[in-house]
């Protein structure tokens, strides 16, 4: 495998880590006023707020499965680069 797919293979990786850290911490209700969470979430946003619109679009519940989702897709880009670079 060359370096450029396993260097995509590894950014995919932290953003899925970023993705659960920002999660954990949307637990903790003071947290989430914090620059921490904020600088995750110029991250993630990107990611989660187009699943969230279309999330919303077709059902309506209390829980938020985009970062579930997101993550998910992450790791369907990640096997689409492991069988492109190998």
């Amino acid at each position: 495998m060359s370096v450029l797919g396993i260097s995509l293979i590894r950014l995919l990786d932290v953003i899925s880590f970023i993705i659960v850290i920002q999660c954990v911490l949307s637990w903790i209700p003071s947290i989430r006023m914090s620059k921490l969470y904020e600088a995750l979430s110029v991250i993630t946003d990107p990611i989660e707020e187009p699943i969230r619109q279309v999330q919303y679009r077709y059902v309506s519940l209390p829980i938020d499965f985009s970062p579930l989702i997101a993550i998910l897709l992450i790791q369907l880009l990640q096997r689409l680069v492991y069988i492109l670079f190998w």
